[in-house]
């Protein structure tokens, strides 16, 4: 099986365009089932992959990683089964270890306006920040689809982005006034500064439309590990005790629009979410803030009745 391996990562890639994190874990989880079967030496069937599951155990993985690594066995055999290679799929019947639901981390929203407001826009590096949590927080954008923007599928004047999302399935997002107008100001003042520290080598360049939206100090396209550590100079300046990732801005897009009463398949559209069941956490988010508010309000519920006996 070991030979199958590329030809596999080669299909992830290729294609299911799995993305290059994606590839990089079922490539480690799926070789290091393959040493643990070299030593197991027992034929490749349902008990072996219920050993092998019992070892991650032992060995004190965590259910997570376990689902994961699961989830890239049967891939794995998915695939060998359609080329023929393996008769049956070993995996096919095998439940993941069941894991305890984790409700995203959210931002509140008092903390939403000073961190939008945190950049100084009198830069260009300034108005790209304020431009990107703008658009970050005003989309749920996941980051990948955040970077993979170009500057023409911003419509000037028009509250629409396109976007190419998981699978290059493409959507388009809405935008409010807020991220529309620092959208603007960063393509009239902030991106022109910086696409000229690149350098006159424009023979290597594609055409403006189709160029990077978010730029680097260089002018270069900007990349995850630069909007991590931005997101994070910021958090730093609004909060001592506060800390997210890009993600969280997605997270808090998602549930601040339930809160407000945002339908579901509303939320679930703007998010690029295929399933609805993955929209529903934000569902359970909010009503978690309700029951939080009716605790706070009510003057028989816990919190209410004792604000009203002191």
């Amino acid at each position: 099986m070991d030979s199958y391996l590329d030809s596999f990562l080669d299909h992830l890639r290729l294609v299911k365009r799995s993305s290059e994190n994606t590839l990089v874990n079922y490539s480690s989880d799926v070789l290091a089932f393959l040493r643990f079967a070299e030593e197991d030496g027992g034929s490749t069937d349902q008990f072996l992959i219920r050993r092998y599951l019992a070892h991650l155990h032992r060995a004190g993985q965590a259910k997570s990683s376990t689902a994961r690594k699961l989830a890239a066995l049967r891939a794995f055999f998915g695939y060998l089964v359609k080329r023929g290679a393996v008769p049956s799929d070993p995996t096919e019947g095998i439940r993941p270890p069941r894991q305890p639901r984790r409700l995203p981390r959210v931002l509140e929203e008092d903390i939403v306006a000073p961190l939008m407001e945190a950049p100084d826009t009198t830069t260009p590096l300034g108005l790209r920040d304020k431009a990107i949590l703008e658009t970050l927080y005003a989309t749920g954008l996941r980051i990948s689809e955040l970077l993979s923007l170009t500057v023409g599928d911003v419509n000037r004047g028009s509250d629409e982005i396109t976007v190419i999302g998981k699978r290059d399935k493409q959507r388009v997002v809405l935008i409010g006034s807020k991220a529309r107008e620092a959208l603007e100001a960063y393509l009239a003042q902030g991106r022109p500064a910086l696409a000229a520290n690149a350098g006159p080598s424009a023979n290597a360049r594609p055409k403006r439309e189709d160029a990077a939206l978010f730029l680097g100090y260089r002018g270069t396209p900007l990349v995850a590990t630069s909007v991590r550590r931005m997101l994070d100079k910021y958090v730093e300046e609004v909060s001592t005790t506060l800390k997210i990732s890009p993600h969280t801005l997605r997270h808090s897009f998602a549930t601040h629009l339930m809160n407000h009463g945002a339908d579901l398949r509303s939320v679930q559209e703007l998010l690029g979410h295929e399933n609805v069941a993955t929209t529903q956490i934000y569902a359970h988010v909010s009503r978690e803030r309700l029951k939080e508010v009716y605790d706070l309000a009510h003057p028989r519920a816990s919190a209410g009745a004792e604000r009203l006996e002191r």
